[in-house]
């Protein structure tokens, strides 16, 4: 973290491209994304899916430095509910993220878990909810991999509430922090998933604020929400559907969430993450990262990108 007393630090990421995966060709050139962020204001990113941008440290603490760009955290995926095996199946890909997120000056690992249903089928891939072992074991893992992440790396395991996975709605996420341990596991409160899940993002900062350690700031349009849940849409068709909107047209209330974070007195990355994959047109990111960011710089009186 920047040394900045009591600001809000805005950042984007890949994601606010239409970045999904490593490699796809409907996805913009990592060189341009990393171009757009720097003339959109930008200082901050997260890595987005390990491989879409230089993995050599030297080279991408390079490509950075020429845009004046910083690194908050990387992001991985877990999936601890389904037995003490999936440490192994885990920690591989998240050592090499935790590795080149370290090298490059991030402090944070965001951790995603699995889905309940094939995000792009439909289909359930397993029961939409866990039974007691498979809850110990979803705490257990999550608890294991913040002490390696800081132990190792010096990194702060931060764990992204997700549509269609175990940990959606508001019982889900106070379950999971009652449950883990504070000093190994804080929340990268994700409002636009948060809002997606029918949990308040208010509520969540007002009961436990020691353990809001991270943001995702993005908006759902209630319309399309409303749309989702009658027809029980996937993740991905609810993307299609255009669930996810532009601030300030959406919900929660930004400013209102602006205001909560900046009042815990603390330094805080909030990272826009507006999901967008695929884009119809790679021009159509830049426009709404600028706009977004000019919005969120005057929801707060102590909220910067630096």
């Amino acid at each position: 973290m920047p040394e900045v007393e009591n600001k809000l630090i805005i950042g984007t990421a890949p994601d606010s491209w239409g970045v999904w995966f490593a490699e796809d060709p409907k996805q913009i050139p990592w060189e341009r994304f990393l171009d757009e962020v720097a003339e959109a204001g930008y200082r901050w990113i997260e890595l987005g899916p390990y491989g879409y941008l230089p993995t050599d440290p030297s080279r991408l603490a390079d490509e950075l430095k020429a845009r004046g760009l910083s690194v908050s955290a990387g992001t991985v995926f877990t999936a601890f509910h389904r037995g003490v095996d999936q440490w192994d199946i885990a920690w591989e890909p998240a050592r090499k993220v935790a590795e080149l997120t370290a090298a490059v000056g991030g402090e944070h690992i965001v951790v995603i878990p699995s889905m309940w249903r094939d995000d792009v089928t439909g289909e359930p891939v397993e029961n939409a909810r866990l039974d007691p072992g498979q809850l110990q074991d979803l705490f257990d893992g999550h608890n294991r991999l913040g002490k390696v992440l800081g132990e190792e790396y010096g990194l702060a395991q931060q764990f992204h509430s997700h549509a269609d996975s175990h940990v959606c709605a508001q019982p889900d996420i106070e379950r999971f922090l009652q449950n883990t341990d504070p000093e190994l596991v804080t929340l990268c409160l994700d409002t636009g998933h948060a809002e997606y899940g029918g949990a308040s993002s208010l509520e969540l900062i007002a009961r436990y604020p020691e353990r809001i350690g991270y943001l995702h700031l993005k908006q759902i349009d209630p319309a399309v929400l409303q749309t989702v849940r009658e027809q029980d849409l996937t993740w991905a068709a609810a993307n299609l559907a255009g669930v996810m909107t532009e601030p300030p047209h959406g919900l929660p209330d930004l400013a209102r969430v602006i205001r909560a974070l900046e009042a815990l007195d603390r330094p805080v990355f909030g990272i826009v993450e507006q999901d967008m994959y695929p884009v119809a047109d790679f021009g159509i990111p830049l426009p709404i990262a600028q706009r977004t960011r000019s919005y969120l710089l005057s929801c707060g009186s102590r909220t910067r990108v630096h």
